[in-house]
């Protein structure tokens, strides 16, 4: 038994120790499989960064430029005939003739209607008789008035008489000076009986036409003369205005300009001056009433046109400007897409002072020179890298429409103030 189990174990040996290796081998194909899988994936962690990084944003950027601007506030108006009258009989008559075309413009003095003078004719005619025959008695009453005092001296005469004639003389005064203002009304009224145009201007339709009766009382009259030129322009302004144009006034300038546009906006139809800020603020609109008087010779305003309106107000150096395009609005307010020196955009926060003809006025925010975006904001992110679009089209100057001394203007924005 003891001889027999000895060859028995040696031979079961060698399976164990192949086992056993294998074991060890496929511990050592794991381990080394671990760590291959764990450095590609480490490689592979590590290029996918580069992999997902964002390219450049394609973006057109303009510089912040100073420059001179004028300032004005804009409003809509109304125009309206600086002189309006309606043309009325003052007596009653037949109308016998018109003197004018309708839609003529007129001058001041010429005749517009001619009503039935005859009646009146008569009556200065009499009024005339009347003042001869109470001048003629008055000439007789001092003749006498010269005998009795003659008289008296050589005391032929009392002094009663005299007296008496002397009162006769100041009665047949008073008389002769009645007659004089009797016939002087007789002409008034005669001379009512032709109708001149109070004013220069144009006549609109005719009211009434010759061979009618009219009275003094008609509320239509006859016809209504609308002053042309000049012409006014009223319109309306916040009441935030009102200390800017009290200073600007203050100071002795000259009248501020007022310039007419049409209701697009783009053609410029007369330049004008204030000549009237209202003494009071509609407190149920909060704005103020102005009125601008404009030379009108080639009638370009009419009376009862809607224009727009810009009132000139004072002149602004060195202000910062960029393209309208370029303010962005967001819930905080106005801002910019800035770039920096490494072409990183950031949005900065900006005050609008005011905007117009594509010009945005900054006063807040902003340094000359500084970059910022005027197209492509859509895509750009705080930290974004940017680049430039050198396929799009020049970006327009940060300027508006240049004045006749080649100033820029620029106007007011949604919610700044001048």
């Amino acid at each position: 038994m003891t001889t027999n189990s000895a060859p028995s174990s040696a031979a079961e040996a060698p399976p164990a120790r192949r086992r056993s290796t294998w074991i060890a081998a496929a511990s050592l194909v794991l381990v080394l499989g671990g760590g291959a899988w764990a450095i590609g994936h480490n490689k592979a962690s590590a290029a996918a960064p580069a992999a997902d990084k964002t390219p450049p944003v394609l973006v057109t950027t303009v510089r912040v430029q100073p420059q001179d601007v004028q300032v004005y506030r804009s409003g809509i108006g109304t125009v309206a005939s600086m002189a309006s009258v309606t043309v009325k009989a003052r007596i009653d008559g037949q109308l016998d003739k018109v003197g004018f075309a309708e839609g003529q413009d007129v001058k001041a003095g010429q005749m517009l209607a001619q009503l039935d003078p005859r009646t009146l004719q008569a009556q200065l005619a009499q009024a005339r008789a009347t003042q001869s025959r109470d001048e003629a008695q008055l000439e007789n009453a001092r003749a006498d008035l010269q005998r009795y005092t003659t008289l008296i001296a050589q005391d032929a005469a009392t002094k009663q008489q005299l007296d008496t004639q002397k009162a006769l003389v100041h009665q047949l005064e008073a008389t002769v000076k009645t007659d004089a203002a009797q016939v002087q009304f007789s002409q008034v009224q005669l001379s009512f009986t032709r109708i001149d145009a109070p004013i220069d201007g144009r006549v609109g339709a005719r009211l009434v036409d010759p061979g009618n009766i009219v009275h003094a009382a008609d509320a239509n009259g006859l016809v209504v003369i609308n002053q042309i030129d000049p012409i006014a322009v009223q319109f309306t302004l916040p009441e935030d205005a009102v200390p800017d144009i009290n200073r600007l006034q203050q100071k002795g300038a000259p009248p501020l300009a007022v310039v007419a546009y049409d209701r697009a906006g783009t053609q410029m139809l007369g330049t004008g001056k204030l000549i009237l800020l209202n003494n009071q603020i509609d407190t149920t609109s909060g704005t103020v009433q102005l009125k601008g008087s404009f030379a009108n010779p080639q009638h370009t305003l009419w009376p009862g046109q809607y224009v727009n309106v810009r009132l000139q107000l004072d002149r602004r150096a060195g202000a910062l400007t960029v393209p309208a395009a370029a303010v962005q609005r967001g819930q905080d307010g106005t801002y910019v897409w800035s770039v920096d020196g490494e072409n990183k955009a950031s949005t900065t926060p900006v005050h609008v002072l005011q905007i117009a003809d594509g010009t945005a006025v900054l006063d807040k925010g902003v340094e000359a020179g500084q970059r910022v975006v005027l197209d492509g904001q859509y895509k750009l992110r705080p930290g974004a890298t940017v680049v430039e679009n050198t396929k799009a089209a020049p970006p327009a100057k940060a300027q508006g429409k240049a004045g006749a001394d080649g100033t820029a203007v620029a106007g007011n924005a949604s919610g700044g103030r001048n």
